[in-house]
């Protein structure tokens, strides 16, 4: 036993030791990398670079999920946090940076007139939805399969179901995502497929003076990197306004990677509400929701939803906010993610032609999706039910053995701090690791 100790990693040493004080060794449960059955412990990062605690260092396309949009240690970023210390850290106070950053939202995202902040994207949606409810008087909430919209309650359903539990394609089943959900929570969740219209529009005429308000993630990063069809945006939105129903974009993921006015610039549909979040903190913990002074007016005081919290607004976050906004105001900032697009897309699905890899590219933006064991581009979360978990696991894991870092969650992302020497590097490690993968039997 102490044979086996001493050959132990130093990453593993902790996992053993983490996993007697942390439930499964971890301190969020999708931080369990499925290749290796352990999180990457980290050292330190730089920029696009990552290393773990036994010194080895890796180029980063996970980039902290999204959060580190900036990628690690940016100057702007360690400037803010600095001045947030020399203050104080004045928790639970109003800051006039806080309306600096609102006001700065409300000009670059179309449907923000009013901003309040939360900490978590779990948060985001849940204040989001009890606004919508208070706002129309109604109580149920549909959404989609497949969908991601953090991890409480009256949002926890249908987002990764098995083949064996979705039931059918036009009418999905409400499956909770996790145990310990009340099972009457489900009367207050619809849930369709997505790119349906038809389906859609039967919902939404036969429950309108039920239904509250429709989520949806504009670009369905969380199942595959999944787009609307052409059309069905504009029809969800006029059934939407014409039902008096509202409609949430929830940007967590999406926001921040198309461009500063996120997926419903891009996408050309303004909904009545968003949520935002990851990037927006500059790799700090923030997030917001946000939507029209009608629709707002519903949050407290202006009315009787109430949105408080000692944490809101934090002055860490909110000044690295600022910092990361300024930022993104700049038509160069979002020049050099499109020239490092421009490089990594065609050159991984090169890569995994050449070696013969069924992984198909889903990329938009600045984040992408390698959607293990496909070869088409996924419509709904139906087609993505193909992704193959066995091959993420197996690519993942010896992409890290060469120096690249993917979790083997469904996306990935770069970075304002990568560069093309960067993408060309990762290209030869990720290269080296799909030969490898591509040779070795399943």
């Amino acid at each position: 036993m102490v044979q086996q100790t001493q050959e132990m990693t130093r990453s593993e040493r902790y996992f053993e030791e983490a996993k007697k004080v942390l439930p499964g060794g971890v301190t969020a449960a999708a931080r369990l990398h499925r290749g290796t059955g352990r999180p990457f412990v980290a050292a330190r990062g730089a920029g696009s670079r990552i290393w773990d605690v036994d010194g080895k260092e890796y180029i980063d396309f996970c980039t902290s999920f999204g959060a580190s949009l900036l990628g690690h240690g940016h100057p702007d970023i360690v400037a803010a946090v600095n001045e947030a210390m020399a203050r104080g850290v004045l928790c639970s106070f109003e800051l006039e940076e806080q309306g600096e950053v609102a006001r700065r939202l409300t000009e670059m995202v179309p449907s923000a007139e009013l901003v309040r902040f939360t900490t978590s994207g779990t948060e985001t949606t849940w204040h989001a939805i009890r606004t919508a409810r208070m706002f129309t008087g109604r109580d149920i909430i549909v959404k989609f399969e497949g969908h991601f919209h953090g991890y409480h309650d009256y949002l926890g359903f249908s987002t990764w179901p098995s083949p064996e539990q979705a039931g059918p394609p036009d009418q999905p089943a409400t499956i909770p995502e996790s145990g310990g959900i009340p099972a009457g929570l489900q009367s207050y969740v619809i849930v369709l497929p997505f790119n349906d219209p038809e389906t859609l529009e039967r919902t939404l005429r036969a429950r309108a003076d039920e239904i509250a308000a429709v989520i949806m993630e504009p670009i369905n990063f969380n199942s595959g990197g999944i787009l609307p069809d052409a059309g069905f945006l504009q029809t969800l939105r006029a059934l939407t306004r014409e039902l008096g129903i509202v409609l949430i974009f929830d940007e967590i993921l999406s926001g921040f990677r198309t461009g500063p006015d996120c997926a419903q610039g891009y996408l050309g549909v303004t909904p009545d509400m968003c949520t935002l979040g990851k990037a927006i903190g500059g790799g700090l913990a923030l997030s917001a929701f946000a939507g029209s002074r009608e629709v707002m007016g519903a949050v407290s005081p202006l009315g009787g939803a109430v949105h408080s919290g000692t944490f809101n607004a934090h002055p860490l976050p909110i000044l690295a906010a600022n910092a990361f906004l300024k930022l993104a105001e700049q038509a160069t900032f979002w020049d050099h993610f499109a020239t490092l697009q421009e490089r990594l897309y065609p050159g991984l699905r090169d890569i995994f032609a050449r070696t013969g890899l069924p992984i198909q590219v889903q990329a938009v933006g600045n984040r992408f999706c390698l959607n293990y064991g496909m070869t088409e581009e996924p419509k709904n979360y139906r087609d993505s039910m193909q992704y193959d978990k066995a091959l993420a696991a197996r690519f993942a894991t010896v992409a890290q053995e060469e120096g690249v870092y993917f979790h083997t969650l469904w996306h990935s992302g770069l970075s304002a701090m990568h560069t093309l020497a960067d993408i060309d590097e990762a290209l030869e490690r990720i290269e080296k690791a799909a030969k490898r993968v591509a040779a070795a039997p399943a």
